[in-house]
């Protein structure tokens, strides 16, 4: 490797490696502090405060890509809304020739009305109740 790629990594390593041990030693602090004094809990110690960190993560936060992921689906999205029908057959068309197919077999970008797809509606004289719409219907 160039020298300067390996001090670039050597560098992320550090400022990862700080970055945990100033967030747990953060966790530690603040829960030591409040948590004992506001419901009789018990002091926790670093490796514990990593562990909540990573269980707040898991529960709250996911591993889903941060907001850079949400940005492109965005941006991708409302180029998908501005091509016209042509466009999006053509698009549709080479999509499906492509080795990778996206997930659960949906279209790329289509918003899916999921309050349509099992849409019931209301028939006159069943007191309220509602009623899968019949074959005939759609």
């Amino acid at each position: 490797m160039k020298p300067f790629r390996t001090r670039k990594i050597a560098g992320i390593v550090l400022l990862v490696i700080t970055g945990i041990f100033l967030f747990g030693n953060i966790t530690t602090l603040l829960w030591n502090a409040l948590m004992p004094v506001i419901f009789h809990l018990p002091i926790i110690n670093f490796w514990q405060a990593l562990g909540l960190l990573l269980l707040t993560k898991i529960l709250f936060g996911g591993f889903r890509g941060g907001p850079r992921l949400h940005a492109k689906r965005d941006h991708l999205r409302q180029a998908w809304m501005n091509m016209n029908p042509e466009q999006r057959e053509k698009f549709k068309q080479e999509w499906g020739q492509r080795p990778h197919r996206p997930c659960r077999g949906e279209a790329p970008f289509e918003q899916r009305d999921r309050f349509n797809e099992a849409k019931r509606e209301h028939k006159p004289g069943t007191d309220g109740a509602y009623s899968e719409p019949e074959k005939s219907d759609l």
